[in-house]
């Protein structure tokens, strides 16, 4: 029994461990994902690896430390989702990056992120450069979002012809 709890409270220490580690690390390493879910990915895909080739960890004992993971990711996304407070502290908040047209250096510098990736993201929102967008937002999960200034042109679709009139015949 006292080998149950061992690997519980270690796979519990670890879980924890690694989430401060991710989110000190900034929302830059962590993706898509949110910290305490790619932590999980990560874990669990560990325990029940342990398990299946054998080394210290029996089948019960990578089953129990994935159990109890998925339990305490459980009880962190409940805390994420219940108290504002503890969500800041464990996914953090998003970070304004372009305001007004202006790229905010020192957010840039805080986030680890270079001009020139934040300009490459620009891009792919197909933007030309900070100087069409309104605000760009790293959030939480590490994806950047951006809001553009209103076009100076105007893209519409040819509007539809009902049927029997010239163009159907």
């Amino acid at each position: 029994m006292s080998t149950w709890i061992n690997i519980t409270v270690r796979s519990m220490v670890v879980y924890l461990a690694l989430l401060v580690g991710l989110r000190l690390a900034g929302k830059r390493h962590s993706g898509q994902l949110s910290p305490h879910d790619f932590v999980l990915i990560l874990l669990v895909s560990n325990a029940v690896q342990n398990a299946m080739v054998g080394g210290n960890a029996s089948l019960v004992g990578g089953l129990l430390a994935a159990t109890t993971l998925i339990l305490l990711n459980v009880l962190v996304t409940r805390v994420v989702l219940r108290n504002r407070r503890w969500r800041r502290v464990i996914s953090g908040e998003p970070t304004l990056l372009i305001h007004n047209r202006a790229v905010l250096s020192a957010a840039l510098e805080r986030e680890g992120i270079l001009p020139e990736e934040l300009f490459a993201q620009l891009r792919s929102h197909g933007f030309e450069g900070p100087g069409q967008v309104k605000s760009a937002v790293q959030e939480c999960d590490g994806s950047i979002s951006v809001v553009g200034y209103p076009s100076d042109r105007e893209y519409r679709l040819p509007p539809l012809t009902p049927p029997g009139s010239p163009v159907w015949n």
